[in-house]
């Protein structure tokens, strides 16, 4: 009878181990299955909403709180790419505002002077030379828009080769040499007899440094300076264009490579340019697997460090 009795205890306590087994079971899938569907409703409350909430979870469930982590990632990245299309619009709406400024201010005058002539019994040569001189501009103009859309749509075909930076540092100065020489600059370069081989590809390089050059003429003509140095490292060379004029403000360089970019402080039409010659150049530069960055101090020194890889196509020919 005792026996029994020990027994019978024994099956009791079993049963009712397994029912707390069970129960607990039930109590954590019915606990999961609401913290679920608690993230699933909050979740679609931001969707529908969209706003800028994350989903909150309170729960010792790891699982369930990196399922939440990650959706947060996944929130954020999705507000980062809202952000951003957002910026884009902006500058797109500014763009087509300055592009319809700087095309129509240009062909007004044209207009302006052709009606002039029309007018007029004789054609005057001097006029005929600024009406040129404005279309040119125009020209200009739409060829640097066109330039820009071909880089940033990637339909620019930039083939790399081994160029000797070096060469094409000196050419671009000498482009410049008698408009340095009329405005009283001065020129200091600092570049390497021998050559140095670049990953790079002439025709943009030109371009980098003529609007790098461009810009020191335009907006440093203050310093009466221009530096031209290069920095050959083990993996990459840097070439530096300096001047000494008014600078960049602080709060402008992190912009001063964004499309259609003039300082405010620089709305003379003598001296702006279009705002596209900065992000030109920094485009291409990437597109040659480098960078630019600035470095300014106002009437000290205002520096542009070009980034280049160094050319391997060297250790290539040798080992062929």
């Amino acid at each position: 009878m005792k026996d029994t009795t020990v027994v019978f205890f024994l099956c009791i306590c079993i049963v009712f181990l397994i029912c707390v087994v069970f129960y607990q079971q039930f109590t954590f899938r019915t606990g999961t299955q609401a913290k679920l569907r608690e993230i699933s409703d909050k979740l679609k409350k931001i969707i529908e909403t969209d706003s800028d909430e994350q989903v909150m979870v309170f729960t010792d469930n790891k699982e369930l709180i990196e399922l939440a982590a990650q959706i947060n990632e996944l929130l954020e990245k999705h507000l980062k790419i809202k952000a951003d299309y957002r910026h884009s619009q902006i500058a797109s709406k500014k763009m087509l505002s300055n592009i319809s400024h700087d095309i129509k201010t240009p062909m007004t005058v044209i207009l302006g002077y052709l009606e002039i002539m029309q007018l007029s019994e004789t054609i005057s040569a001097e006029m005929l030379k600024k009406v040129e001189d404005k279309a040119q501009g125009v020209m200009g103009m739409i060829d640097q828009f066109f330039t820009l859309s071909k880089i940033e749509s990637g339909d620019m075909d930039i083939a790399l080769s081994k160029v000797d930076i070096c060469e094409i540092c000196r050419e671009s100065v000498l482009d410049f040499y008698e408009l340095l020489s009329s405005k009283n600059f001065q020129v200091n370069i600092d570049i390497p007899e021998m050559p140095v081989f670049v990953q790079g590809n002439k025709e943009a390089l030109q371009r980098i440094l003529f609007n790098l050059i461009s810009n020191v003429i335009r907006y440093g003509a203050d310093g009466k300076y221009l530096g031209l140095s290069l920095k050959n490292e083990e993996r990459n060379v840097y070439v530096e264009v300096t001047d000494k004029g008014k600078g960049i403000d602080q709060m402008f360089a992190d912009s001063i490579f964004d499309r259609l970019f003039t300082m405010e402080d620089s709305r003379n039409r003598k001296i702006q340019g279009n705002g596209l010659g900065l992000t030109i150049a920094k485009n291409l530069a990437v597109c040659l697997g480098g960078d630019i960055t600035l470095e300014s101090i106002p009437y000290v020194k205002t520096t542009f460090t070009i980034q280049l890889k160094k050319s391997y196509f060297k250790m290539f020919e040798r080992n062929l």
